[in-house]
């Protein structure tokens, strides 16, 4: 079992930049790739970026994100991040990070088996 929380949402103007932080306890943090999601009023919940446990690190983006958002991961806080910068309007949303017991992240919402409660971010144009 894995517990995520995650925090640093708000409220920002347009082309502003936040950090989200997920913050892990339970089972051995290193030991999940991670992801971060998002879904907005009326839509589905869509992938945002990924990062794998340890080791050689991959990452991976929705190419709606590449170029403006950076996952990274501090296994000794047991903590992934995403840093956000450029915001536009479209990426209001709820927020989630989510792990996976595999070495390498994935786009897909299923193949994550532990969720936080999401961090809401709001972008004003």
């Amino acid at each position: 079992q894995v517990q995520l929380v995650e925090s640093g949402g708000g409220l920002v103007q347009a082309g502003g930049s936040l950090r989200l932080s997920c913050a892990a306890s339970g089972r051995i943090f290193s030991s999940y790739a991670m992801g971060w999601f998002r879904q907005a009023p009326g839509k589905e919940r869509e992938f945002v970026a990924g990062i794998s446990r340890s080791g050689s690190t991959t990452t991976i983006y929705a190419d709606s994100v590449q170029g403006r958002f950076t996952i990274s991961r501090d296994n000794a806080k047991n903590t992934v991040y995403l840093q956000m910068n450029s915001l536009k309007a479209d990426d209001t949303a709820v927020y989630y990070c989510a792990a996976r017991p595999f070495s390498m992240p994935t786009m897909t919402v299923t193949a994550y088996d532990y969720w936080g409660q999401g961090t809401q971010v709001t972008v004003s144009s």
